[in-house]
């Protein structure tokens, strides 16, 4: 599956997927074994001959592939520093980066790939390939993963693209399962052994092999920390207009982005942006440290991060009901059909799978079911409405109580 430069499609519906499918795996008390593959300047590295070539066999025209020859043709590059400009040089291979057509040309060129993951599962993103398959034998997950792994590599060099062996790592996920005294290694064509790593940043979300989001979230923490500090050292240069934007666009995106992804850590995590989050507020608000964080989300009235993680998840829930996510998010949920004409059987409802464990109730899959039939209790939608209407009901369901004791 390619998520790369497709409209609909996204970091966060990608991870969302995988992270599915590992937590179904460990759901079933089965081993999760993953690669990550890096690739040394993709994009770089296209063929235009090969390209061509595909561009061909998805039924473009002889003009077209006229025009894209010409496209690619007589390219040059030149360097310039200090006020001098090199001579020019012949590019010959490659997309034009920072065209309209260079993003969508690379995911048409390596698409093919994934057709060659065999038994195991593949998620593209652009260049950002993952690999993974699991199983309860963990002798054969990795069997299978290595098999995979080499045919990839093989479709790979068919396009001459450039494994990045340095940059190229494994994971095994297991949270539930003893952990191996010792793992076979992964290896490349050329015989070098993959190194296996506890985190991995995949598609801006680090990504670890318990599935906590401890990493992920020490580094929210600290990103959030430094541009706080920076703010609070010249927060005698802004207006309270200016601190409201300034936090706006520069703090709240970082937690924002993914929140749906790790809103499945513990508590104890999580409260360690609510921290964070407050120390921004009160940056806005010029409010004291005593002051309650109930109080601080009135002052500015912002919502707390529990309900801008549930309103964001709840809004992927409902584009997923409409359709508006890709097929591979919206193909896991299904609408009930009631089994007797009640009340409540005239409310839109899903149905929700079985698991057998926390991890399975943690799946997209599983969550999503049962977040939106919880929804329902209040919100009673009888029929699919436009997104903002929803957007609109939905506001006004999820409002902030103190719970605090």
């Amino acid at each position: 599956m390619q998520s790369g430069f497709r409209a609909g499609h996204g970091c966060t519906s990608a991870t969302l997927k995988v992270l599915n499918d590992i937590l179904t795996a460990i759901d079933k008390k089965h081993y999760c074994a993953a690669v990550f593959i890096d690739l040394a300047k993709a994009f770089d590295s296209v063929n235009h001959h090969i390209l061509i070539g595909r561009l061909n066999s998805l039924g473009f025209s002889n003009d077209c592939l006229a025009w894209f020859t010409n496209y690619f043709s007589d390219r040059v590059q030149c360097v310039k520093s200090e006020g001098l400009l090199s001579g020019p040089l012949a590019v010959s291979m490659g997309v034009p980066q920072g065209s309209i057509l260079g993003p969508t040309l690379f995911p048409v060129y390596i698409n093919e790939v994934a057709l060659a993951a065999g038994e195991s599962l593949i998620h593209l993103y652009a260049d950002d390939t993952i690999l993974y398959t699991s199983g309860p034998s963990l002798d054969t997950v990795l069997t299978t993963l290595q098999a995979s792994f080499n045919a990839i590599q093989l479709s790979f060099r068919g396009l001459q693209l450039l494994l990045n062996t340095s940059k190229t790592k494994c994971m095994l996920f297991n949270r539930s399962l003893p952990a191996p005294t010792r793992l076979s290694n992964i290896t490349t064509l050329d015989g070098s052994d993959l190194e296996y790593v506890d985190n991995y940043k995949y598609l801006g979300v680090w990504l670890d092999c318990k599935l906590s989001f401890q990493t992920h979230i020490k580094h929210l923490q600290s990103k959030v920390k430094s541009r706080i500090g920076f703010l609070f050292r010249n927060k005698s240069s802004f207006t309270h207009a200016a601190k409201h934007t300034l936090v706006k666009l520069t703090i709240l995106p970082i937690l924002d982005f993914g929140d749906v992804i790790y809103k499945i850590a513990s508590n104890t995590l999580l409260n360690k942006l609510d921290a964070v989050y407050h120390s921004a507020i009160r940056f806005v608000t010029k409010a004291p440290y005593t002051t309650h964080h109930c109080d601080l989300y009135a002052l500015v009235g912002w919502p707390s991060l529990h309900t801008r993680r549930q309103t964001h998840w709840l809004h992927v829930i409902y584009k997923t009901l409409l359709g508006k996510v890709p097929p591979y998010l919206s193909s896991l949920v299904t609408i009930a059909s009631p089994t007797c004409s009640t009340r409540s059987s005239m409310y839109i409802s899903l149905v929700t799978p079985k698991t057998n464990s926390f991890f399975g109730r943690l799946s997209f899959q599983f969550s999503a079911a049962n977040d939106w039939n919880e929804l329902q209790k209040s919100l009673k939608l009888e029929t699919l409405i436009s997104l903002t209407s929803f957007k609109h009901q939905l506001s006004e369901q999820l409002t902030d109580y103190c719970t605090c004791t």
